[in-house]
């Protein structure tokens, strides 16, 4: 059974939202992007919509997204991510899960900061260069 995950890119002004993670367990100490599990009976949009909600305190509605990309990797045990660019949105962003987020900013897409999540780095890159399928973690 693969777990997957929907990962938002919040993009204004060639900018992208990162989430710094913190207290997880998991590459803490490193910005990823807005994200979260995918529910049993949820649909991918449904989660970006949850997801911007519960972790950014923001509201988008399915149809001001679009799925950029898929990435089948391997991280521990196999996963199927979504990335979903959020072309709008309302509120304005803020770290709503402080017990998970040591914060959110912006940062050029152009210049992202070293200690950035590897699979998403490489989904950034993808999402860059127009890549809508990837692999990552089988080497």
């Amino acid at each position: 059974m693969f777990r997957s995950a929907v990962h938002l890119f919040f993009i204004d002004n060639d900018h992208i939202l990162l989430s710094l993670r913190a207290n997880t367990g998991y590459m803490d100490g490193h910005y990823s992007v807005v994200a979260g599990h995918l529910e049993p009976g949820e649909t991918v949009l449904q989660t970006a919509v949850r997801e911007a909600s519960e972790e950014a305190g923001i509201v988008i509605l399915p149809t001001d997204t679009e799925v950029v990309g898929v990435m089948h990797r391997r991280d521990g045990e196999e996963r199927i991510d979504f990335f979903v660019r959020v072309h709008r949105w309302v509120g304005e962003p803020f770290n709503a899960e402080p017990e998970k987020c040591g914060g959110l900013a912006w940062f050029p897409l152009d210049a992202l900061p070293h200690n950035i999540v590897p699979y998403v780095y490489q989904a950034l890159l993808n999402y860059k260069e127009n890549k809508w399928f990837d692999t990552f973690g089988w080497e």
